[in-house]
């Protein structure tokens, strides 16, 4: 209910008038307003077809607005932005329910699909896990895997007071802008982010444990030490305290293990 907060979200986008914005879960269409006051095309998609109809007549004054009624893992994300905006990245908005945001983050990530940048509203302990750095309590799988992919930058924080009803918890925009090279080279993505998920999956075991007991990753005990060796860090490190660059390394050093 604060229009301020709305206003921050498009500065923190950048949104200009030669921008395609792919706005996930508009609801009854207060920011897509903004958006389209701003954007070149906006394209936005709701999963509750009973908002459909909200949204039509709320933006019924916008020639640049096409409203998409389906879940936002299921659309060709590649296929809108040749059609409005040929094929150069967008950039996305998202205002949704907290327990989907990290599932539709990380799923728009991993697609690969062509995004300049994703300004999202989130829990602020979501925040905090997704720009902590190594060896504090929020760095986990989340903070690796977002920024792997972007620098993610706080906007603002959003109190409770500012929605109607109020939450019980506070809120954070957050700005994840796109890494236009890899920060780290890795030789199988898939592989590191399961080597990460492992080493957090028991946070208080050694990364050793971690992945010995992870199941995913077939090397014996001793071929997990002896990689844990290479990345030169003690045996009985954990997970927590490794970097990115290090995560990198080490299923680079896990990957030529595998192969053998």
């Amino acid at each position: 209910i604060n229009t301020g907060v709305l206003e921050d979200i498009i500065d923190a986008a950048e949104v200009t008038d030669e921008d395609m914005v792919l706005e996930i879960g508009p609801g009854i269409g207060t920011m897509t307003q903004y958006l389209c006051e701003n954007a070149r095309q906006v394209i936005a998609v709701e999963i509750d077809t009973n908002l459909i109809p909200i949204l039509k007549d709320t933006l019924s004054a916008y020639d640049n607005v096409r409203i998409i009624n389906d879940d936002i893992l299921k659309v060709d994300i590649n296929e809108l932005a040749r059609e409005y905006n040929n094929g150069r990245p967008i950039k996305v908005v998202a205002n949704l329910p907290y327990y989907i945001t990290t599932p539709i983050i990380m799923g728009l990530f991993e697609s690969h699909v062509p995004i300049e940048s994703i300004t999202v509203m989130v829990q602020k302990e979501v925040a905090d896990r997704m720009q902590a750095g190594p060896g504090t309590k929020d760095y986990g799988a989340l903070s690796l895997a977002v920024q792997y992919y972007s620098k993610p930058q706080i906007v603002v924080n959003v109190p409770p007071s500012c929605f109607m009803p109020q939450p019980k918890v506070g809120s954070t925009v957050i700005s994840l802008r796109r890494h236009q090279q890899p920060v780290v080279q890795v030789e199988d993505e898939k592989l590191m982010f399961k080597v990460i998920r492992a080493s957090f999956n028991q946070r208080r075991k050694t990364l050793a444990n971690g992945l010995n007991n992870y199941g995913g990753i077939n090397l014996t005990k001793e071929q997990i030490q002896q990689s844990i060796e290479e990345l030169g860090v003690p045996v009985n490190i954990r997970g927590e305290a490794l970097s990115l660059e290090q995560f990198a390394c080490l299923s680079n050093i896990i990957g030529k293990k595998l192969v053998k």
